[in-house]
């Protein structure tokens, strides 16, 4: 797996760690990728639980891409990955995603899983270049009645 640091602007574009702190830009983002896919509760919970982990990548003081996921026991369940639209196609997605796995790694995780919209042609793809294989189907699963595949992979890189 190639773990490319993306590059901007002749910046190094690094992931941190998110707190309450980033609240708003999560928000903004949130809005701006995703239509809204979190509230501001939920996004509370999101960046200030223990058992989660939330990353962040900033341009500037700008927030252009997260990436969020619970540690279930011994599992990791990615529960959100977003980048701006205006900074898409650049690896920061998948910057994000090998962050987050080997994060979990680290705090004990042996496994990952996620769910994704059937027709996301680009996330399926990073999804199977990073190793995870569909394992299940829900019908009907996001709110604009798209079907989720369910995908699962060892945690090690």
């Amino acid at each position: 797996m190639n773990n490319k640091v993306p590059k901007s602007k002749g910046l190094i574009l690094e992931s941190i760690s998110l707190g309450l702190e980033n609240l708003n830009a999560c928000l903004e983002l949130d809005e701006a990728s995703l239509q809204g896919l979190w509230t501001k509760n939920q996004w509370e919970k999101e960046l200030s639980c223990p058992q989660r982990i939330c990353k962040g990548i900033y341009t500037f003081s700008n927030l252009i891409a997260f990436g969020c996921g619970w540690i279930v026991t011994d599992e990791f369940h990615l529960t959100a990955i977003a980048v701006h639209p205006n900074h898409r196609r650049r690896g920061l997605a998948r910057k994000l995603l090998i962050d987050l796995l080997s994060e979990a790694a680290v705090k004990g995780c042996i496994s990952s899983t996620l769910e994704v919209k059937n027709n996301n042609i680009a996330a399926l793809a990073l999804y199977k270049s990073c190793g995870f294989r569909t394992t299940g189907y829900r019908n009907n699963y996001y709110k604009d009645g798209t079907n989720a595949l369910i995908q699962w992979r060892s945690t090690k890189l």
